[in-house]
């Protein structure tokens, strides 16, 4: 039987092979070739692989550097479906099923292709919108297959009707972001720090940055969109315990110290599969029917970043899990080792 150190182990020897340099990382191509690959926003070296793991609330072990601060790329993505919810809360979506269009009219979504796109269209990844936002073109991700980063066919497929075609497309989400911050009428940091960081003790080490060009103008003042991601550079910069509390918050179904910050309906509906990918809901990746991560449970889900950044909850063992810099391709048999290491 494993130990949990045997697993820390495990995950400590097996760091992802991206470089340290994530800029010369991106650059070089690793998404898409020049000149689609131009950053917009900051890039900061990546460290070492670092781990920390929660059991039912109490850190139970963990490895390296649990306070290194490092961009999270797509982990971000999840972070905004959590704002979503907020926004429905609020009463400022009141239905998710509706046209952006009726919140959110700045030109984004006018066309006959991106009218009839709705809220959930945009949180499932089926929103087929088109056009560009701030400098990127959807068609740079158009095509995109996660498994072949950069490959050829990007860009080489024709656009369906909204609702019918799941594709994982950072240029669509970064348009749920900003339709998301005009909804709120104020900056996303902003309101993910007040409602859900400075609640959850979270502390003031992370920061969401955006594009150098990404300002626009909302209520008549100056704000800046952030992406849900750092594709292009930008994105949430966080470390491993303040990971964690966020997975501890979600796993706790929205509720923080008697504080419910988000609406357990609404973190239900987000590990619901998409009728169109079974192994996504609302910009959290799942394990239905244990497909992609079959040592896990089939109610385990994460909060993924490419790289090797993940949030892994796992209900059946009450486990709230942060790899940074794991390998991807050994994720798996490190939770099965973690699971067994904690059975």
């Amino acid at each position: 039987m494993p130990n949990l150190q045997d697993a820390l182990a495990f995950i400590a020897a097996h760091e992802t092979p991206w470089p340290r340099d994530l800029r010369a990382h991106l650059e070089g191509g690793f998404f898409e070739p020049p000149p689609f690959n131009t950053l917009l926003g900051p890039m900061s070296p990546r460290g070492p692989t670092n781990a920390v793991i929660y059991q039912h609330g109490q850190c139970v072990g963990q490895i390296g550097n649990s306070l290194q601060i490092d961009q999270t790329f797509s982990v971000a993505k999840s972070y905004l479906a959590i704002l979503a919810g907020i926004a429905v809360a609020d009463g400022l979506i009141a239905d998710i099923d509706r046209p952006v269009r009726e919140l959110v009219d700045d030109g984004g979504f006018d066309s006959g292709q991106n009218a009839p796109i709705t809220w959930r269209h945009l949180l499932t990844n089926t929103s087929e919108w088109e056009g560009t936002l701030f400098d990127k073109a959807d068609s740079i991700d158009r095509g995109r297959q996660l498994a072949t980063e950069g490959g050829a066919t990007k860009g080489n497929r024709s656009l369906q009707a909204a609702g019918t075609h799941w594709e994982y497309n950072d240029v669509r989400v970064n348009r749920l972001s900003l339709s998301l911050m005009r909804v709120f009428g104020k900056p996303l940091p902003d309101i993910f720090a007040n409602r859900i960081m400075i609640p959850i003790g979270a502390s003031d080490d992370w920061r969401w940055e955006g594009y150098s060009n990404g300002w626009v103008e909302v209520g008549g003042l100056p704000m800046q969109a952030v992406p849900g991601g750092s594709h292009w550079g930008g994105g949430i910069s966080i470390h491993a315990q303040d990971m964690a509390k966020v997975g501890m918050l979600v796993a706790q179904g929205g509720a923080w110290a008697g504080r419910q910050l988000v609406p357990a309906e609404w973190l239900a509906t987000c590990t619901m599969p998409c009728a169109l990918n079974p192994a996504y809901g609302f910009l959290f990746w799942l394990n239905t029917s244990r497909a992609k991560w079959p040592a896990a449970s089939e109610r385990a889900y994460c909060f993924s970043g490419a790289g090797g950044n993940t949030t892994w909850i796992e209900p059946e063992q009450g486990i709230v899990a942060v790899f940074r810099w794991l390998d991807p391709a050994h994720l798996n048999e490190a939770m099965g080792l973690v699971r067994a290491a904690l059975a």
